[in-house]
């Protein structure tokens, strides 16, 4: 099950997990020697070229798993993963598409961070499109997990284009998990999560909560501050004279 690949328990995601975990088909693995390199999962994989013509490549990558990843390479510091496609459409005779990672140690942090560099598409061995990538990078020993990645200005991780050829392409990846590090008895490792704690919508819930509390103590304040008059009119005595002055 999938449950049994990912250490959900861990993540910090704040969406419920019951749907993930009924999902029937495991991770995607890349094996050098007897090792488990690259681990790869989407719920959703699709993609459309020329606003015409659309491909999902879920069931090829992660069900039948037709296809190929001998052009995948791993090391300590370049990872790259290779998915090669035999016409998934007519139309198109063969795709690959490459995820770059690498593994880079950062004095600010005193650690290694994984980042997903880049990803390319080859169609046909002779269009080629780059989309360089935001905000996809977590510790050397985390896998890294998303909920909507591709080229939509509105996902949390987009796939940005560097050429012109990429920009014919539109690219959907939904639940994207990877690692292509020190992984550990072919499991995912902890989910780093591009969403963090402090969201959009908590950030707005703060600054509408602390204007609206500004207000109120203003209000209180006000209100302690009137005073009432020190005199008031008696019926059977005299008026009050209340001078006025220009």
């Amino acid at each position: 099950s999938r449950r049994t690949d990912v250490v959900w328990e861990l993540r910090r995601q704040l969406m419920a997990t019951e749907e993930e975990d009924s999902l029937s088909y495991s991770p995607l693995n890349v094996t050098m020697g007897n090792d488990t390199c690259i681990l790869f999962y989407a719920r959703n994989f699709s993609l459309k070229a020329n606003n015409s013509i659309f491909m999902d490549l879920t069931n090829l990558t992660f069900v039948t798993q037709n296809v190929d990843t001998s052009s995948s390479e791993c090391s300590d510091i370049n990872t790259t993963l290779s998915l090669k496609y035999t016409k998934p459409v007519n139309g198109i005779s063969s795709l690959e598409i490459r995820f770059l990672m690498t593994n880079q140690f950062y004095g600010g942090s005193a650690r290694n961070w994984s980042t997903l560099d880049s990803v390319e598409i080859v169609q046909d061995g002779e269009k080629f499109a780059k989309f360089n990538i935001s905000v996809i990078s977590a510790p050397a020993e985390y896998s890294f997990h998303c909920q909507l990645v591709g080229t939509s200005n509105l996902y949390p991780a987009r796939l940005i284009p560097s050429n012109n050829e990429a920009k014919n392409w539109d690219v959907f990846i939904s639940s994207l998990q990877i690692q292509g590090f020190n992984v550990e008895n072919n499991r995912f490792s902890y989910a780093s999560d591009c969403t963090g704690f402090f969201t959009p919508g908590i950030w707005m819930g703060l600054v509408t909560s602390i204007v609206l509390l500004w207000i109120l103590a203003y209000g209180i304040h006000m209100i302690m501050h009137l005073t009432t008059n020190s005199r008031f009119d008696d019926p059977k005595g005299p008026a009050l004279s209340v001078p006025q002055t220009e």
